[in-house]
């Protein structure tokens, strides 16, 4: 039923301004109130259906994101684990590669000397040199 506000109702004790505002134990109409009316503020519809969101859902969704953090820390310390293998591996390589470095350059020193370079030419089936012959020029 439409209400307007030059309307009266058969009995005649609803038309408006008859009564006072709240009279009838009801908030006034913002018809009634002097001044802007203020909008009506909308309800969720999860609120307006009565639906509150579940204790379960809550649970479910909190030990879900626990599993992805442990998750993900666990993977980061296997991450780290692995970096710190890896440098163990090469610590132990370069150790290697520098004792293989020293002992080519003791070789170098050893076999670089006139005693070494005679006798890996008398193996070779090189002989020692004569005296030098001298040629007189024309």
């Amino acid at each position: 039923m439409a209400v307007y506000h030059t309307a009266r109702s058969r009995a005649g004790i609803f038309a408006p301004g008859a009564l006072p505002p709240g009279a009838l134990g009801r908030r006034p109409i913002a018809q009634d109130i002097d001044g802007p009316a203020l909008p009506r503020r909308r309800a969720r519809p999860t609120v307006r259906a009565g639906r509150r969101p579940s204790r379960v859902g809550l649970a479910l969704g909190a030990i879900a994101i626990t599993f992805l953090l442990a998750f993900f820390s666990l993977a980061q310390t296997v991450h780290v684990s692995a970096t710190g293998y890896d440098i163990d591996r090469l610590l132990v390589e370069g150790s290697q590669l520098q004792g293989q470095q020293q002992e080519i350059l003791s070789d170098l020193d050893r076999l670089g000397r006139e005693p070494a370079i005679r006798k890996q030419a008398i193996d070779l089936g090189l002989g020692q040199l004569v005296e030098p012959l001298i040629v007189p020029a024309r």
